[in-house]
């Protein structure tokens, strides 16, 4: 078995894979490699298309519609719309003319009620979230970017750490590298992969306790030719005391179709004992009862229940509220992994963990802290 080095390896191909392996290029840091273990890159960002099948995330288009994160706030995010403004990426605000929809029972009609524009305003990306993968994608040398790449153990040596990835066809490889940063959330760190020796188990203990963002969720969308729905004078908005959908929202990509999207409010283990085309019709059902016949015939739907996604969830989020946590520790103070690893997806950020802007976070701030570690000049601050 051969072996291959490199200075930093990056786990997870998520946004904070993505921003971090740019900006170490950015530094001039290009001996780097990222492990994504998914066969496109993006992790929880995921977009489909107006049939609402899946889509190359590398490549961009407008006609996209998330089932991961759909927002973030420019007001209140700044660190995030300066990536955006800087990948040179088109932004809108979320639609909210017109009247939001009150569901309380299926036995009677909807309520009609004026709807509030959220404060700060709510901002989307033309082509969904997705265009920030792709954006980022593009911008890196093929060869630092390895998907379908499974890493399973971490081990310490005398001066380096190796990695073993597992490339799901029954190839095993090693990598020897000088830092590691953990792409990931923490509860699917220490549950996925076996560090040698292990980790401090206070922070083993509190990786674990961290709730994944979006893992117990599930989310429906779809497709239109037009927003029928504005021509009745409603914003696409609802709020269901009935379901399936907990909270529905216009997510209309200008320029291309229309489409409304929900949060389903049923939980993980029921969702277990439903098949995904029993789920799809009610979800169609709802909107029916809501908005009318002509949302009983989508052009396109889809639907991504997160907490089925092995390379998110695991076991503990079946039952999980699904809020965002507090942030653990990024980085073992003590030990034999001090200074070797650093965790950089979004729930290790402490001001944002779990969303968008919290990856970007996590990932300029464990970026600082690896070139320290590895005597390289840290990057100029992005905050």
């Amino acid at each position: 078995m051969t072996t291959s080095h490199a200075r930093i390896a990056i786990v997870g191909g998520g946004l904070a894979g993505l921003v971090a392996a740019w900006r170490l290029v950015q530094q001039g840091v290009s001996d780097i490699v990222l492990f994504e273990a998914r066969t496109t890159m993006g992790g929880r960002i995921l977009s489909v298309d107006a049939a609402g099948s899946g889509v190359d995330m590398a490549a961009l288009a407008v006609d996209r519609f998330d089932l991961g994160p759909s927002w973030f706030w420019p007001a209140a995010q700044p660190q995030l719309d300066r990536l955006i403004i800087e990948l040179g990426l088109q932004r809108f605000g979320q639609f909210e003319d017109g009247d939001l929809l009150v569901e309380r029972s299926t036995q009677l009609p909807p309520l009609r009620t004026q709807a509030h524009a959220s404060e700060p305003t709510s901002m989307r990306l033309a082509g969904g979230t997705g265009a920030l993968v792709a954006a980022l994608q593009a911008r890196l040398d093929p060869a630092i970017v390895r998907t379908g790449q499974t890493v399973r153990r971490l081990r310490r040596q005398a001066n380096r750490v190796e990695l073993t990835i597992d490339d799901g066809a029954g190839k095993t490889t090693v990598w020897q590298v000088d830092h590691v940063m953990l792409a990931l959330p923490p509860r699917l760190a220490v549950t996925s992969l076996q560090f040698e020796p292990l980790l401090p188990a206070e922070l083993m203990r509190r990786w674990r306790a961290t709730p994944t963002w979006m893992a117990p969720h599930a989310k429906y969308v779809a497709v239109y030719d037009t927003p029928f729905w504005r021509e009745q004078g409603l914003s696409g908005g609802a709020r269901s005391s009935a379901g399936p959908m907990g909270e529905i929202h216009d997510v209309s990509m200008p320029g291309g179709h229309a489409a409304l999207f929900g949060f389903l409010g049923v939980p993980a283990r029921i969702r277990r004992q439903i098949t995904d085309e029993l789920l799809r019709a009610y979800c169609r059902a709802q909107l029916v009862r809501l908005f009318g016949m002509r949302a009983h015939t989508p052009v396109g739907e889809a639907l991504k229940d997160w907490a089925r996604d092995p390379l998110t969830a695991t076991a503990d989020d079946q039952d999980a509220a699904g809020h965002h946590a507090a942030a653990p520790s990024h980085s073992a103070d003590e030990g034999a992994w001090r200074g070797w690893l650093v965790g950089i997806g979004s729930e290790w950020s402490q001001q944002f963990p779990g969303y968008l802007a919290g990856a970007v976070d996590a990932a300029e701030r464990g970026l600082r802290e690896a070139l320290s570690d590895i005597a390289l000049p840290p990057p100029k601050s992005a905050d």
